[in-house]
């Protein structure tokens, strides 16, 4: 039996002059809708960043992960399964990622299916995003014979900052006996904050987090939902012109409004917040302390 509360989790960040999510399918471009102009970051990209922080940083055991034999080659899940005995109990123990998210692992007469108590909805920006197209050159030849190097190229956002939306339901922990812990919901927490900044690759090196900020209901309640359409980024610039959050305001009124209408519904907020993050209502700035009086808020650090 877990002993966590129904939550939401509203977590926002930004990417400056990089590919937040590649498409592999076309060119790994940023992910857009073509719709609305917005940049688009699946599920599986965010608890790919949580897994990462939580296996390199945290040393905690992950089974998703990409693992080699001796010979450098990636080892099934069958091999990965071994590791754990076969055994799926000590699996869920041991593995924070599945308490989390969940997995379908299906190999020779065994299969568990487990839907992960913490869900995301996609991350979409707050604003539409400017893709722009890269062409560089490397000092060294393709292949033998050639006496220059090659072209390289690239898509980038000059800037994008993506909202994420996610709940913490206790109800999937407690149907399928997911021992999932507060411990673990911290943990979670604190790699999409820190594992964000510690993408270091040279798609992902820009990427800060902004906001992040968990509402947990008392026993027996459930959620409000859509978070991030309570909030805005509001911008005197053009969209296309953006290039740093200072280059707008985050309009947070009706969030605000939603949580004070609820407040007897809501046993805790957490929030953290870059202080780059200029927060406003009713047009005026204001701070996190103003935006969350007569709530019972925390703030965290990392």
């Amino acid at each position: 039996m877990s002993n966590i509360n129904r939550s939401e989790i509203l977590f926002l960040y930004d990417a400056t002059d990089a590919n937040p999510n590649g498409d592999p399918i076309d060119e790994n471009k940023p992910r857009i809708d073509e719709e609305t102009g917005l940049n688009l970051v699946t599920d599986v990209r965010l608890k790919r960043t949580i897994r990462d922080y939580l296996y390199s940083y945290k040393k905690k055991d992950i089974f998703v992960l990409e693992t080699r034999d001796k010979k450098g080659e990636l080892r099934t899940k069958e091999e990965r399964l071994g590791d754990y005995k076969n055994n799926f109990d000590d699996l869920l123990i041991k593995c924070i990622d599945l308490r989390l998210f969940g997995a379908t692992i299906a190999v020779k007469e065994k299969t568990l299916t487990l839907t992960g108590p913490v869900q995301f909805k996609f991350g979409r920006s707050l604003h539409r995003v400017d893709l722009t197209y890269i062409k560089g050159t490397t000092v060294m030849p393709s292949k033998e014979g050639n006496k220059q190097g090659t072209f390289t190229e690239k898509y980038i956002l000059p800037y994008s900052l993506i909202a994420f939306y996610g709940v913490v339901n206790e109800n999937a922990a407690n149907e399928q006996q997911i021992p999932l812990t507060p411990e673990d919901i911290d943990l979670m927490l604190e790699a999409m904050w820190n594992g964000t900044k510690n993408l270091l690759s040279g798609s992902k090196t820009g990427q800060m987090p902004r906001l992040l900020l968990l509402v947990e209901h008392k026993e027996g309640h459930s959620h409000f939902g859509e978070l991030d359409k309570r909030i805005k980024f509001v911008t005197d610039k053009d969209d296309a012109a953006l290039r740093d959050v200072s280059d707008g305001r985050l309009e947070v009124d009706a969030l605000r409004e939603l949580l004070l209408a609820n407040k007897d519904e809501i046993s805790r907020i957490k929030i953290i917040i870059d202080d780059r993050v200029n927060l406003t209502m009713a047009g005026k700035k204001v701070t996190v302390a103003e935006v969350f009086a007569e709530l019972p808020f925390e703030t965290i650090k990392y």
